[in-house]
């Protein structure tokens, strides 16, 4: 995959299916930290906040992947997340299972547990 300067140059190069999947992923990140920053890392879009990465997001030709999965410790979410928890905390959505309230959750235990 070729380096991106920011998140919509990576849009830009997505096919148009994939494109949408991340641009609500990205929408849905920002409405639930709105304060966070979109930088590329890891040749991905990233959010942070205060310079801290928070959730990566990357397109892939079958998935879509966040890093990392949110910590244990909340029982339903964990079970929710479970089918599509990969190696090195990575979460591996297939396209056709997209499940965007699902994805926002995800974030919205990120953001907790990096306030707790």
């Amino acid at each position: 995959m070729p380096k991106f300067e920011d998140v919509d140059a990576y849009l830009a190069a997505l096919p148009a299916d994939r494109r949408a999947v991340v641009e609500e992923i990205r929408r849905r990140v920002l409405a639930v930290v709105p304060e966070a920053t979109e930088v590329i890392r890891y040749d991905m879009p990233t959010w942070q906040v205060d310079g801290q990465s928070l959730v990566h997001v990357a397109a892939w030709k079958q998935h879509v992947s966040l890093y990392p999965v949110p910590p244990e410790g909340d029982a339903e979410l964990d079970r929710d997340l479970a089918p599509y928890a990969g190696a090195k905390g990575t979460l591996k959505i297939p396209y056709a299972e997209v499940d965007h309230d699902l994805i926002e959750r995800a974030v919205r235990r990120l953001a907790g547990a990096r306030n707790a």
